[in-house]
Formats: C-alpha cells, sequence, structure tokens
C-alpha cells in the first residue's frame, strides 16, 4: 500500500485545491419577454428560441411550475 513519506504542505495542498472552485451561472436576458436563461436553452416562461415560438406558452408555463 502507498503511503506518503513526508506531510504535504499546506501551501502545496492549497494550490493543488486553487482548481476546486464553483464558476457562477451564466445566464443571459430573454429577447421576447426579459426574463433570466442559460443560454442556448428555451425560455421557460415563454417558450421562444433564437427569436421565434417554439413552444406554446401553455405548454412553457406548465413545464416551469412542474419544474418547481
Amino acid at each position: 500500500m502507498a503511503v506518503p513519506k513526508k506531510k504535504t504542505s499546506q501551501s502545496r495542498r492549497n494550490m493543488r485545491r486553487s482548481h476546486h472552485a464553483l464558476t457562477p451561472v451564466n445566464v443571459n436576458e430573454c429577447s421576447s419577454c426579459g426574463s433570466r436563461k442559460l443560454p442556448h436553452h428555451i425560455c421557460p416562461s415563454c417558450g421562444h428560441y433564437n427569436g421565434r415560438q417554439v413552444i406554446s406558452q401553455a405548454a412553457a408555463v406548465e413545464d416551469n411550475q412542474s419544474a418547481e
């Protein structure tokens, strides 16, 4: 079984962990209704994507409520 010969210093441990930080979620504003949405996703509140209606308004609201 492999056992470390020396104790890992705080500096080396923290330098290794420096890449473990979480990045904030990137959100965009919907061009039709102005609500926040993920980029390259259908707007959950109005059902628009890329400037056109993709899913109906009732289905968009129903899907949004079931996700919560």
